[in-house]
């Protein structure tokens, strides 16, 4: 039901507003940006406040941009293969790849009114419920809303909006940048 409803776009660019709420801090961590997600390659997140900064993710490694423009790699799947699955795991996040997630998780699917849904995501493993307790997506022809809750408790929320699928292909340097 939620697989006929999210449209399978090759570039899909949007805003996002992150909420971060951490145990012992009473306010939530807040930052927000642009993301440009190409279905087969990655995704690029780019923070505009409070801080600005880059992180590219693809199926293979996870890396920042530094300010001069510079890569430093935080997680690559070529050296430790067990990280390839986190990165694809948030690649089917993002792009409400829900064949990729049901490998890992347990679903349970809504229909809402007109095209909406919400998709409640519990791991099926024991090394990703270390991670995490439940993941809740919420969307219609697009992911709107993800709920990341973390087996410690802490929990971030991800809302996407002003999604667009034009221009349909990634410019030069957004192509370069998920190389």
């Amino acid at each position: 039901m939620v697989q006929q409803r999210v449209a399978k776009v090759a570039v899909l660019r949007g805003e996002f507003v992150q909420e971060k709420r951490v145990a012992g801090f009473k306010s939530p961590l807040r930052s927000q940006g642009r993301f440009v997600l190409a279905r087969d390659r990655g995704v690029i997140w780019t923070t505009l406040k409070p801080f600005p900064s880059e992180v590219v993710v693809t199926r293979d490694r996870i890396y920042s941009v530094q300010r001069d423009g510079s890569r430093q790699v935080e997680l690559d799947g070529s050296r430790q293969p067990a990280l390839r699955g986190v990165n694809q795991m948030m690649l089917a996040l993002v792009a409400g790849d829900l064949q990729g997630l049901a490998a890992r998780f347990e679903a349970q699917a809504t229909a809402l009114p007109g095209q909406g849904w919400k998709l409640s995501l519990t791991p099926k493993s024991a090394a990703l419920a270390k991670a995490f307790a439940r993941i809740d997506l919420q969307g219609d022809r697009y992911v709107r809303e993800a709920r990341i809750v973390e087996a410690s408790g802490d929990a971030t929320v991800l809302d996407f909006s002003a999604l667009a699928e034009t221009p349909a292909q990634l410019s030069r340097e957004e192509a370069a940048r998920l190389d």
